[in-house]
Formats: C-alpha cells, sequence, structure tokens
C-alpha cells in the first residue's frame, strides 16, 4: 500500500504494482527531463488543467525512478498502466501534490 505522508503513489505497470515517489534525484532527472529551469511552471500547467502528455510521462517515469525502478520513458511508451492515460494523469498529480507537500 502506497503511504501518501511519504510522498508515495501506487501504480500498476504491465501488471506489476510499483511505488512512485518524486525524491530530490527523481526531481532533478525531470528538470532535466523537462528542460524545465524550475518545476513551478509544470505545476502551474496541472493546475489549470493544461498538463500535456509528454509531462504525464515525464512525472511517471521520475515517480517509478524515485520508487526504485531502473527503467526509463522507452519502456514505458509501449506499457499499459492500468487505469489508461486517465490514471496516469491522476497518478502523475498526485505525485506533485504529495512531494510539495499540499493537502490532497
Amino acid at each position: 500500500m502506497a503511504n501518501p505522508h511519504a510522498g508515495e503513489v501506487a501504480l500498476v505497470v504491465d501488471g506489476e504494482r510499483h511505488l512512485a515517489k518524486l525524491t530530490l534525484g527523481a526531481l532533478a532527472e525531470l528538470e532535466a527531463e523537462l528542460g524545465a529551469g524550475s518545476l513551478v511552471v509544470l505545476v502551474e500547467r496541472f493546475e489549470r488543467g493544461e498538463v500535456a502528455a509528454r509531462d504525464v510521462l515525464a512525472l511517471i517515469v521520475a515517480g517509478l525512478r524515485g520508487g526504485g525502478w531502473r527503467g526509463t520513458s522507452a519502456d514505458l511508451l509501449s506499457a499499459e498502466i492500468e487505469g489508461g492515460p486517465v490514471a496516469a494523469a491522476q497518478a502523475a498529480g498526485a505525485l506533485l501534490v504529495r512531494a510539495f507537500g499540499a493537502a490532497e
């Protein structure tokens, strides 16, 4: 079970349950992947509902890697995420909320 107080989000990828978490290292990788000088822009896009699929993918990869997974975004291109794109976007949003300590 994911521990939201520890920033964890549960995600099932190709039938395997993973815990995702945005650690400091995962956040640094996320910034590099998105070419962002700051994650504030990403958070603002989520708040406005203007999130792009690449944002969701980058957040999921960063969260999974923060949880110990050693894959890459290429590994998720053909992966089946339980609940589909909507569940992936919800998990990505939850990762952001939990990483920055805002109340859900």
